[in-house]
C-alpha cells in the first residue's frame, strides 16, 4: 500500500474547529511538523477537508517487517555457525 508524507504549511489559527479536529485527527500539531499515513480514503478525506493548510507527497512504502526479520534472522544463524 502506498503511503503519504503529510506536513502543515498554514497556522491553525483561523480554522475552524471541525478543521482543528481533522488536524488533530492526522497527528499534525504546529507548522512544518510532519506525519506519514496510508493512502486511504479516510485519510484522503480529512486532507481534503484541511487541504488549504497541509501539503501532501508520495512517498515510498516502507520494507515489510516480517522481511526485515527473517533476514536478520538468517545473519543470526550464519553466525551461529
Amino acid at each position: 500500500m502506498a503511503r503519504i508524507q503529510i506536513t502543515q504549511v498554514r497556522s491553525r489559527i483561523g480554522a475552524t474547529a471541525q478543521q482543528c479536529k481533522n488536524l488533530d485527527a492526522l497527528g499534525l500539531r504546529k507548522i512544518n511538523h510532519s506525519v506519514q499515513h496510508d493512502d486511504s480514503a479516510m485519510i484522503k478525506g480529512m486532507i481534503t477537508k484541511v487541504n488549504h493548510l497541509v501539503k501532501v507527497q508520495e512517498v515510498a512504502a516502507p520494507a515489510k517487517k516480517a522481511a526485515a526479520k527473517k533476514v536478520a534472522a538468517e545473519v543470526t544463524e550464519e553466525k551461529a555457525e
